[in-house]
């Protein structure tokens, strides 16, 4: 089980070693992921927009098949994260991880689909599900509550 304060114990890690991470350092490292992608794909970005500014405004389609590629891709990639490193590169950079709530190790495949899609539901009304990580003792959004999920900084 988990404390209040810390991740419970497992063989992977003394849990007097973490805490749960709040709203904002959760913030920032999601700002430098963002800024990651950004970096990225910007040459994609560039090349798609000026293809569709040469189109007539009727032709210009809403969601393109580069665009279906791109979300897969970063949604892969994060996944891929999680599972393999317990963060993305954001959340590496502030020393962050996403664990099992359960049993501290890192989260598994089915687990990080569920996260991963249950972002959604954070974010549908408002993005309370990820302004909740500030209010709940556990520093849990509604997507680590739905996955079973907490993000941990390591504190010595």
């Amino acid at each position: 089980m988990i404390t209040n304060t810390a991740v419970s114990h497992s063989p992977q890690y003394d849990d007097s070693e973490f805490e749960y991470a709040g709203f904002w350092i959760r913030f920032a490292a999601c700002i430098v992921d963002n800024l990651i992608i950004m970096i990225i794909f910007a040459p994609y970005w560039f090349y798609n927009y000026q293809q569709m500014a040469a189109m007539p405004v009727d032709q210009i389609p809403f969601y393109s098949t580069g665009d279906a590629i791109l979300n897969l891709v970063l949604a892969a990639a994060a996944i891929w994260f999680w599972v393999k490193k317990g963060a993305t590169p954001g959340k590496m950079l502030f020393g962050l991880q996403v664990r099992d709530a359960k049993t501290g190790q890192f989260i598994s495949v089915p687990r990080a689909l569920l996260r991963y899609f249950s972002y959604l539901i954070s974010s549908v009304i408002l993005c309370l599900g990820f302004i909740w990580v500030g209010f709940d003792k556990k520093k849990q959004g509604w997507h680590d509550k739905i996955a079973k999920t907490v993000v941990v900084k390591r504190i010595r």
